[in-house]
């Protein structure tokens, strides 16, 4: 597949599975714009990877999102793939959630997604063709236990996809959300630390709840997930539209 002068957004581009996706995305031939927001790990991974162009970036906040998408699209033309891959994970029991916590979880995972698509589509809808992807999780689909607040968020980027999906039927722009479940990335590492405090257990322990909540018992890869999108965004999957894939070792 070539994806030869294709201009991609992906947010969150620095670690896992975005800079999967963007690497890939970049060995297509796309100019990928990868954000984030540590200006210094955007440069490290663009400085390995031509076609990578690192511009930090809060997803949270609207001026930015709307400023740097402009200086993307003045740099590298019009997005015609715009992966909303920018998001946190973390669990806590609804009674101990305070109002800040929520609203950092939404203004992150859903609020970013938000926006993201929405500058991106002001030049993607002038474009021959377009893809937009929205990485939602498996919570998205199903409640996660102990994460309500991560389970509502994710569940509203996939409300999101699907909406936009039937705004855009029968134009050369298709919506669809990937939905892992556990990844192999530095989130994992992050709430093995957050089980096993919450949990009374070992990091040992901690790591094997996740791996175990995946039905084929082992972590996903983000290669995984990235061969995913680049399928979404091929002439083949041209009548995929308004989907949310699971991408979970077995049927959830």
């Amino acid at each position: 597949m070539t994806l030869a002068n294709a201009h991609a957004l992906v947010t969150g581009g620095g670690t896992g599975i975005g800079l999967a996706i963007a690497k890939d995305l970049a060995a297509a031939g796309a100019q990928v714009t990868i954000t984030g927001r540590r200006q210094e790990v955007l440069d490290a991974v663009a400085a390995q990877t031509p076609g990578l162009h690192g511009m930090a970036m809060d997803v949270r906040a609207q001026a930015d999102v709307i400023a740097t998408t402009e200086r993307a699209v003045a740099a590298r033309g019009p997005i015609q793939i715009c992966i909303a891959n920018a998001g946190i994970a973390e669990g806590r029991a609804l009674h101990k959630t305070d109002l800040d916590f929520w609203r950092n979880m939404m203004a992150t995972n859903l609020d970013g997604t938000f926006l993201t698509i929405r500058e991106a589509l002001k030049t993607m809808r002038g474009a021959p063709w377009g893809r937009v992807i929205a990485v939602s999780s498996i919570a998205g689909l199903r409640g996660l236990q102990g994460a309500s607040c991560y389970t509502a968020s994710k569940h509203g980027m996939i409300g999101l996809i699907r909406g936009l999906s039937e705004d855009y039927l029968g134009k050369p722009i298709t919506f669809n959300a990937l939905c892992p479940a556990y990844v192999d990335t530095e989130i994992i590492t992050r709430n093995t630390d957050s089980i096993a405090a919450r949990a009374g257990v070992s990091t040992q322990e901690a790591r094997d709840i996740m791996v175990s909540a995946n039905r084929h018992n082992r972590l996903i890869a983000p290669e995984e997930v990235s061969a995913a999108a680049m399928w979404l965004v091929s002439e083949a999957a041209a009548s995929v539209n308004g989907q949310a894939i699971e991408i979970a070792g077995g049927q959830m």
